[in-house]
């Protein structure tokens, strides 16, 4: 009787505890993973398969799971760096632990495994960007004259620039791209913006920190950049674009916005422009000019 109690309690338990399943959702990453002896898939479709079928069967069971991308590149330094072996499921699970911890997971909420891997991919990359971007502006330091800290100063001239963008709409929907070459790779961050029933634009805090920080990229490393704003009442979009130049927004002409959205970026082709789009001027967002004030407004230093 006490050990059928005893039982009991454990399934009671197990539905208490979360877990975290690191998932290889690259045909690329799988086959590297496959040079284990100890990773014992060897089909990539078959091994999505049965991840699927498992975090249904815990669900069933009303116990919640958490998904992250597995990066066996990451995975092969983790376990150098920490002395274990790479080639136990010890380790893979070590490793699964310390991604629940540190990096982006969705919960498994009964969707399927296909439209859940985006969403999932789409976070990954929007931290790692973050992440990348924050590092970067850290590592820039001070400036050898005045001493201020360039980073700071890039973040605190992104956000003026980012609020003043969202201002040049009423309470319209707005969709934000902002885009910095940085290091022979393109830093990507995006915004969405609502408005509430004052009228005041709302925005995810989350979401306006990582954009903020991308543009304050550009801004400290002088890198030639651009914002795209899409804007909607539900009826007609409204496109602008601005290119960041000299820690400045400088608006684009009409034309200027045609040409960048119905270009194909590799072939060079024109693509139709899309119905019920307005390309149109972008307003200049006037205020200050970095060229007298600089990113620091100590009286011209250009950083």
């Amino acid at each position: 009787m006490g050990h059928t109690r005893h039982d009991t309690m454990r399934r009671a338990l197990r539905r208490e505890v979360a877990g975290t399943i690191g998932l290889l959702a690259d045909a690329d990453d799988f086959a590297a993973m496959r040079h284990y002896a100890s990773f014992v898939f060897d089909d990539h479709v078959t091994y999505l398969r049965q991840v699927e079928g498992l975090l249904k069967s815990r669900a069933a069971d009303g116990r919640l799971t958490g998904i992250a991308l597995f990066d066996p590149q990451e995975y092969a330094e983790f376990c150098a760096e920490t002395g274990l072996d790479p080639d136990t499921s010890a380790s893979r699970t070590r490793y699964t632990a310390e991604l629940a911890a540190t990096g982006p997971t969705l919960p498994y909420e009964d969707r399927p495994l296909a439209d859940l891997l985006p969403d999932l991919v789409d976070e990954t990359v929007r931290q790692s960007t973050w992440e990348y971007a924050t590092m970067l502006l850290a590592r820039i330091g001070t400036c050898a004259d005045c001493g201020v800290d360039i980073g700071r100063a890039a973040f605190a001239r992104a956000s003026d620039l980012v609020m003043r963008v969202i201002g040049t709409e009423g309470p319209a929907t707005r969709h934000l791209v902002c885009s910095v070459p940085s290091d022979g790779q393109t830093l990507l961050a995006a915004l969405h913006v609502t408005h509430g029933t004052d009228g005041h634009p709302e925005l995810d805090e989350t979401e306006a920190l990582e954009f903020t920080t991308v543009l304050a990229v550009g801004i400290a490393l002088r890198s030639p950049g651009g914002l795209v704003m899409r804007a909607g009442d539900g009826i007609r979009d409204r496109v602008h674009g601005w290119r960041l130049q000299d820690e400045r927004l400088h608006p684009l002409s009409a034309a200027e916005v045609f040409d960048a959205y119905c270009t194909d970026a590799l072939s060079g082709d024109l693509i139709a422009p899309e119905s019920g789009v307005d390309y149109c001027a972008a307003p200049d967002l006037g205020g200050d000019d970095p060229g007298e004030e600089g990113t620091t407004g100590q009286g011209g230093h250009r950083h």
